[in-house]
């Protein structure tokens, strides 16, 4: 008897997932749609910018179009080793607060503004905005390829210090850049913003 229960403990060791699903197809597709959007669309508001608007602020205390780029040049790798770091972690079935649509709220709801930590906040690492750009799209290439082909099952892991699943987080991370954006745009819309 102790055998057949040894053999039965090893079978089913051996035929129960080591972790959970690959990313849905339908996951997978929105989460690569909206890193592409946030990226074309951030390079699309900075094409043409002179210095004059780059460097334009709407107050002294504000961000400027060139500071918020090189904002999310510094953030989006920080966001993105959390994602790495997350994935070191066992998988867990703990339920979490957070929802997709919550996310994605998030991207478009500037109502709620708070400042960024320490860490985040543009101190000319830059020498221009081409060159936080091109940083930028650097590492979204990189979380682009990875969310194309992994299978890793990013909703069973949650974030560090979160209440979400990493999917989520991932999906924040170009969410984040979608507010910065709208940012951009309230720049570009103030009355004293240059013309060229």
């Amino acid at each position: 008897m102790r055998r057949f229960l040894a053999w039965v403990a090893l079978s089913v060791g051996l035929v129960a997932p080591l972790a959970g699903e690959p990313m849905k197809a339908g996951d997978r597709q929105r989460l690569l749609a909206h890193l592409e959007m946030t990226e074309n669309w951030l390079a699309g508001e900075l094409s043409g910018l002179s210095p004059a608007q780059l460097t334009f602020r709407r107050t002294p205390d504000s961000w400027s179009i060139a500071e918020v780029t090189e904002h999310l040049a510094i953030a989006e790798p920080q966001y993105w080793q959390r994602v790495l770091d997350s994935m070191k972690q066992p998988p867990t079935t703990e339920k979490l607060e957070a929802t997709d649509a919550g996310i994605l709220w998030y991207g478009i709801d500037r109502t709620n503004r708070q400042k960024t930590g320490e860490p985040r906040v543009p101190h000319g690492t830059y020498k221009t905005a081409g060159e936080a750009l091109a940083a930028f799209r650097k590492l979204r290439s990189t979380m682009r390829d990875y969310a194309q082909s992994t299978s890793d099952d990013l909703r069973s892991r949650k974030l560090l210090e979160g209440n979400m699943d990493l999917y989520q987080w991932f999906l924040m991370i170009s969410t984040h850049s979608q507010r910065h954006i709208l940012q951009i745009r309230e720049v570009k819309a103030h009355p004293a913003y240059p013309k060229g």
